[in-house]
């Protein structure tokens, strides 16, 4: 008997005008974990929407070979029959109906016809128990983290009697606890004879869990490596096909910091849902061609220091504080107001807010500022069309056209094509919440390196991350938060992993 779970044997699958995969083969091993990394838009998930029939028996050339037997799935059904189950990077849960419901949802348990709520509770309990979350199975989704939720989702597929678990991305939207809670429970499941492939742009994570790794590039299949051969350095090689020589790029000798462009003093504000303060007293600035880090945990208070800021407030109260712009108070009480004044904000949701999926790339672009292509009250479709295909081409867009939408454009790409959107407004201060979430090594080189040549020519920036070594990596200065506050300022020469994370736990050095 074959020593293979899986093996996918010469995979093509093309789209109207892209070769998205291209003679793939791949691998799995029973009882492994095998992880699956490259850059956006190397054909990752594509892959695994052949392998889990949402891309069904006929749209593509290839076989998918199952414990030696060659399958024909032409829905998910199918494939979850034989054993598969895809936990997708957005999670497929619904937020009014319960943990049990969630869990059986499609496959509801009867009993004479009628819902068995004894049985789904005490069935889906020991499913969470499995995964190790200690919840009621009655709590509504909604009332659950995003680590929790992901949890659900595992319990979801164990419940189909899966024995080839697929996660796209499990940690893109987790804390760094959530992230190793849930690479130890993967470990647990291997263990009890479960077969994982793991997509995963965290290479650290990869070379710690890993123990195979097939490389794509460009559709087609690079390398496939054994733990043993794994390290950062040999895949980032394998997913770009170049050295990047360092993942953070250095500025010009010749950059110069200037004058103090944006401070707020004394920012509180009160959150009227939940009838609690939520950013208590806060003081920070940005000079001119400044990058400024703003690190901290979830839930510190980061991304609604930027909302509030930038005017995009429904149900936070301005307690106390003020903001100037170039030394001049400002107050903006709509993101209109903030735009108009030379400040934007790029969302850490690119999907939810910070594009239009169902609209195509050239209408993302320049939607922030029609002011540039209206003549005469009326949008000028041609400039529209030359300035959009300019901004695609500086920022490196990959789309064969500016006429391609949005939601069809890789992770990496949806977030250069927000980044375009605002750098086309011209602001003077870029806030960016976790620009390089879920995205891969080459795509985030591209991105800082953008950032570094905005910063040269006088922008400046505030970037909210979780990572650590990105925000030492691209910060030259660094605050910190916790609880609302912030706790301190680090210099990029004081800024250490260990020295950020006392303050981001406002914990004492011993």
């Amino acid at each position: 008997m074959s020593e293979y779970i899986l093996e996918m044997r010469g995979i093509t699958k093309t789209f109207p005008g892209v070769k998205a995969l291209d003679n793939v083969n791949f691998s799995v091993r029973k009882g492994e974990i095998h992880c699956l990394v490259g850059e956006n838009g190397a054909g990752k998930s594509t892959l695994m929407k052949v392998l889990s029939g949402i891309h069904e028996y006929g749209t593509y050339e290839g076989d998918i070979v199952l414990d030696g037997e060659v399958m024909k799935f032409h829905t998910i059904r199918a494939s979850e029959k034989a054993g598969i189950a895809i936990i997708n990077q957005e999670l497929a849960l619904i937020p009014e109906l319960s943990v049990a419901e969630n869990i059986f949802f499609g496959r509801e348990i009867l009993k004479n016809g009628f819902m068995d709520w004894n049985e789904t509770n005490a069935r889906a309990a020991k499913y969470l128990d499995m995964v190790r979350l200690n919840v009621n199975p009655q709590l509504p989704i909604r009332e659950l983290r995003v680590g929790s939720q992901q949890l659900v989702e595992i319990a979801k597929a164990l419940s189909k009697d899966a024995r080839l678990l697929i996660l796209d991305e499990p940690t893109s939207s987790l804390n760094e606890e959530d992230s190793a809670n849930l690479l130890n429970l993967l470990r647990e499941l291997k263990k009890k004879g479960v077969t994982i492939v793991m997509i995963s742009h965290r290479l650290k994570e990869v070379v710690e869990i890993a123990d195979s790794v097939t490389v794509l590039r460009d559709g087609a299949t690079v390398c496939s490596m054994d733990q043993a051969n794994v390290t950062e350095q040999k895949l980032i090689s394998n997913m770009v096909g170049r050295e990047l020589g360092t993942i953070y790029p250095t500025r010009s000798a010749s950059h110069k910091i200037g004058d103090v462009r944006l401070e707020v003093k004394n920012w509180s504000v009160t959150d009227t849902k939940l009838e609690r303060q939520i950013l208590k007293d806060i003081n920070l600035n940005v000079r001119k061609g400044e990058i400024v880090g703003l690190a901290g945990l979830m839930g510190a208070g980061r991304t609604e220091f930027a909302l509030s800021l930038f005017g995009n407030t429904p149900g936070y109260k301005l307690n106390s504080g003020t903001i100037e712009l170039d030394g001049e108070k400002v107050r903006f009480r709509s993101p209109r107001d903030a735009i108009k004044k030379g400040v934007a904000y790029a969302t850490e949701d690119r999907k939810k807010n910070g594009l239009v999926l169902i609209q195509d790339v050239k209408f993302n672009i320049t939607f922030a500022d029609l002011n540039r292509i209206i003549d005469f009250g009326i949008i000028n479709g041609s400039k529209e069309i030359v300035e959009a295909d300019q901004m695609k081409t500086d920022i490196n867009i990959k789309t064969p056209s500016i006429l391609q939408l949005a939601r069809n454009l890789s992770g990496g790409n949806q977030q250069k094509t927000v980044l375009a959107k605002w750098i086309f407004a011209r602001p003077n201060v870029l806030i960016l919440d976790e620009p390089t979430r879920g995205i891969d090594v080459g795509a985030k080189h591209e991105i800082y390196t953008l950032m570094n040549k905005m910063v040269e020519e006088g922008m400046s920036i505030i970037m909210i991350s979780s990572e650590l070594l990105e925000i030492i990596g691209m910060s030259d200065r660094i605050y910190v938060m916790h609880e609302g506050m912030i706790t301190g300022e680090l210099s990029a020469e004081e800024a250490t992993e260990e020295a950020i994370m006392r303050l981001a736990t406002n914990t004492e050095e011993n």
